[in-house]
């Protein structure tokens, strides 16, 4: 039984560049075993690009919306991706 993975594009706005938002994301990608990057946009915004299951990708939404304890999320755009040949979760 093959597992069907999909790719999404997250984009979080708000105060979340300088408190360790990409960390943050990185940790919870490793926590539900996803695959792809997070990187800081020159608009103030984070991308995080991630492959996994839609439950995996779901759950990280969530945990992208709450944020590190010094973020202000204001909002976050999710966006279906093409599959991009990723290993791991990195920083950008």
């Amino acid at each position: 039984m093959s597992v069907e993975l999909t790719a999404r594009r997250f984009l979080i706005r708000g105060r979340v560049q300088g408190v360790g938002y990409r960390y943050f994301a990185q940790k919870a990608a490793a926590q539900w075993n996803l695959r792809g990057y997070a990187r800081n946009l020159e608009d103030g915004s984070v991308e995080v690009y991630a492959i996994g299951t839609g439950g995996q990708l779901s759950e990280l939404a969530g945990t992208l919306r709450t944020g590190p304890p010094f973020s202000d999320v204001r909002s976050v755009d999710v966006q279906e991706a093409a599959l991009e040949n990723h290993k791991g979760f990195r920083i950008r």
